[in-house]
């Protein structure tokens, strides 16, 4: 069951904004959906969500079509939405009723989310006197008080600390652990590797790439060499032509074209003796795929 989109399309004044796009989330997990900034993204959210009203096309969660009422959902947006001059508490509270909490149930779960989080302190704090990250938990919290089967995350680690961010995403690894469904957009290509197994790649409102993350990049032949040695190599790397993007400590990150070059650069730094830490052939990264796709 889950979520599925069908040929979903949206004009604004002529101007389509999403155009005939599909994709679907059949079982729980992080899927991800990726763009440049306006290519369609946030239209594409506030369809999902029953927020904004498709022009033509299907959306259903759970086999019904989406509407407001029938989707229990969690939406933490791109835009900052906590209110300054009031207290995180009176926040907290009023954004759990709005979800059809009774006041004992969702006290019990900003005593338990605000544990998890580790913003205990700040419940009776006015918003403005926190950090950007510490506001950012506070809305993260508000998208999953009440226990949502969907979640939509945008950019979640936006302002975050690394340590923020670790703690983040072991709750997202739990909440994926307890059977929940989530759509995540980032542009941190790194983040989405991590989390997704499956994406879709808008550019313009259009469809430029979508499927299975493992299979899409396997479908590219490897571009990339990660060399870790004890010694300056470069001129066996010149001798082969190979070009090094990165090069630091004698760790070497170098673009190749063909992976045949990168086995005669092993079979050249063995034959001289030199001590190889690490020798690694890397398919392209996300991010070099996104930039491909819509690079332009």
């Amino acid at each position: 069951m889950g979520l599925i989109l069908k040929n979903v399309s949206k004009t604004f004044t002529g101007k389509k904004a999403v155009d005939n796009i599909s994709f679907e989330l059949t079982k729980p997990g992080v899927f991800g959906l990726l763009g440049t900034n306006g290519a369609g993204k946030t239209t594409t959210i506030r369809m999902i969500l029953g927020i904004m009203k498709k022009d033509c096309g299907e959306i259903t969660w759970n086999g019904k079509q989406v509407e407001r009422k029938n989707v229990n959902f969690g939406y933490l947006p791109e835009e900052r939405g906590v209110y300054p001059k009031i207290k995180i508490y009176d926040q907290l509270m009023y954004f759990a009723e709005l979800k059809g909490m009774g006041k004992k149930e969702a006290d019990e779960a900003i005593d338990k989310w605000s544990k998890e989080l580790k913003v205990e302190e700040y419940l009776q704090m006015n918003a403005e006197k926190l950090s950007k990250g510490n506001q950012q938990k506070i809305q993260f919290m508000t998208a999953i008080i009440h226990d949502p089967e969907l979640i939509v995350l945008d950019e979640p680690f936006s302002g975050l600390d690394p340590v923020n961010t670790e703690l983040l995403k072991n709750i997202i690894i739990n909440l994926v652990a307890q059977g929940k469904y989530i759509i995540m957009s980032a542009h941190q290509m790194a983040t989405i590797e991590e989390f997704c197994s499956d994406i879709i790649i808008l550019n313009k409102g259009k469809t430029v790439l979508k499927g299975n993350l493992k299979e899409i990049k396997e479908s590219y032949p490897a571009n990339r060499v990660f060399v870790d040695t004890n010694e300056n190599i470069d001129e066996y790397i010149k001798k082969l032509d190979l070009i090094v993007e990165n090069e630091k400590n004698n760790e070497y990150v170098i673009k190749i074209s063909d992976e045949n070059k990168a086995h005669q650069l092993l079979k050249d730094l063995i034959n001289a003796n030199i001590e190889v830490n690490k020798f690694e052939i890397n398919k392209p990264t996300l991010n070099d795929i996104f930039i491909e796709k819509v690079g332009e």
